[in-house]
């Protein structure tokens, strides 16, 4: 097959760790040509929607991980699949490079995961469908109502709706003599939404990525154990990963998403899981393929591509 990969700049890929890499490791080793682009390379002219790409060669051992054959203006239904790798923040370019990438599919293209999907599903709302997995949670832009939630759970935490990697997420409690300014941050004087979850105790036992690849669940979980004194488990804020077999509630929560996620053009789900709450529903570029792998010896990646496979042959 001839797969592309929208990415972030290559060179600032983490090849030990990332989750993109892993996808290219195992498409190279079944034999796959391998194309990259980045989100700026995407155009749509003549009536078709094209991408500036190279070629990509692996180079394991090298002093730089790959070599790029020069660029050229191809149609993206011209390849097999792409695979849309693109971080947030999911702004304004980000939905536009979604509505793109759906007329691409018109085109004949197939993007993974669906484009339409990616737009639909907010990392932290798409959690709002599953009531009966989440904890105590409020979405608002009103300092009163965030206040009352404070208040009324007395240990919460506070997060923007476009965050990742823990960035600008808080723990408040109702005696905290920095709530207000807390506040007035996040919500930007009521001019921005946050999202205010209970505190969980059961972080210190680690956030836990729960990966759905197909509808069905990866068997292990990454645990993502916040440092001492933190209370955000991420590894960008310094969490340590620790691979563990899915409990019967990850199981349960997993099993529950997964084909219905699936079925919504969602190949690759990262769940986050905080004791038995589902607290995250992640669309845009779910990671900790390698940690998985690397720990347990469960081909994370080759899964993946087993799964990426199968959809593409059934689209054909």
């Amino acid at each position: 097959m001839r797969i592309g990969f929208i990415t972030d700049p290559l060179d600032s890929l983490k090849i030990h760790k990332d989750s993109t890499y892993a996808m290219m490791a195992e498409a190279a080793r079944r034999g796959h040509e391998l194309y990259v682009m980045q989100q700026d390379d995407l155009v749509w002219k003549r009536n078709h929607v094209y991408a500036a790409m190279s070629q990509i060669t692996l180079r394991k051992g090298q002093q730089r991980w790959y070599a790029l054959d020069p660029a050229s203006e191809t149609r993206l239904s011209e390849l097999d699949c792409v695979i849309m790798r693109k971080d947030p923040p999911f702004d304004v370019e980000y939905v536009t490079s979604t509505w793109l990438l759906e007329q691409a599919q018109r085109e004949g293209a197939r993007i993974f995961n669906d484009p339409r999907a990616l737009r639909d599903h907010s990392e932290k709302l798409a959690i709002a469908q599953y009531p009966q997995f989440l904890a105590p949670t409020l979405v608002s832009r009103s300092a009163n109502q965030l206040h009352g939630f404070i208040d009324e759970h007395t240990d919460v935490i506070l997060k923007p709706l476009d965050g990742m990697g823990g960035q600008s997420i808080f723990r408040v409690t109702s005696t905290d003599p920095n709530r207000n300014v807390i506040v007035e941050t996040l919500n930007d004087d009521g001019r921005r939404s946050v999202m205010a979850q209970r505190y969980i105790e059961q972080i210190r036992d680690g956030d836990k990525r729960v990966l759905v690849i197909g509808g069905k669940p990866v068997p292990y979980s990454l645990a993502r154990i916040p440092k001492p004194g933190e209370s955000r488990g991420n590894l960008a804020a310094g969490g340590t990963g620790v691979a563990r077999p899915l409990s019967a509630r990850d199981l349960e929560i997993a099993t529950t998403l997964g084909p219905e996620l699936a079925r919504r053009g969602l190949l690759l789900v990262g769940l986050d899981v905080i004791g038995e709450f589902l607290t995250e529903i992640n669309v845009t570029s779910p990671t900790c393929f390698q940690e998985i792998t690397d720990q347990t010896g469960f081909n994370v990646a080759g899964m993946f591509m087993d799964e990426l496979q199968a959809a593409c042959a059934a689209s054909i």
